[in-house]
């Protein structure tokens, strides 16, 4: 994948996270460049996968999902195929992110949902019934103090 990105690649990156709505005429504004030019390097950005797709954050309270837990998994496959355990987690809906991890354990999934009930019917219907997971450990937040998802975009 071609990543290489300019200056002007990084203060689009920059603005668009800041504010994933600002509208084509106001990015060439904040640039003084013409729309015609930006638009084109947005669209640039969207085909080398740097720029990977557009969402709304939505603050999981508002939907009732009140409860963040990771998971550490242990794989009997160890670092072996693993396809299975990994195909399976992404098929879980509550499974926000699956990561594989160095250490102990071989991935870390982070789910959000409503209650401790509801997580384990979640543990005992889906993860339970992934055949090569030799063993789980939770832990439950109890407050976050900082989520983001935005990256710090470097100075060139």
């Amino acid at each position: 994948m071609d990543t290489h990105l300019d200056e002007i690649d990084l203060q689009i990156l920059e603005l668009m996270q800041k504010n994933g709505r600002i509208s084509n005429a106001d990015l060439a504004r904040e640039l003084n460049m013409a729309p015609s030019a930006v638009l084109e390097r947005v669209k640039k950005l969207e085909q080398k996968q740097v720029i990977m797709g557009y969402t709304a954050q939505i603050n999981p309270v508002a939907l009732q999902q009140k409860l963040l837990a990771f998971i550490f998994i242990k794989s009997t496959e160890g670092f072996g195929n693993n396809d299975k355990i990994l195909t399976a987690l992404s098929k879980i809906p509550e499974v926000q992110e699956v990561h594989i991890i160095a250490g102990e354990d071989c991935f870390l999934a982070k789910i959000r949902t409503t209650d401790s009930a509801t997580l384990m019917e979640i543990m005992r219907n889906s993860l339970k019934k992934i055949p090569s997971i030799a063993s789980t450990k939770t832990t439950i937040v109890l407050e976050t103090v900082k989520e983001q998802q935005q990256l710090v975009i470097p100075k060139n």
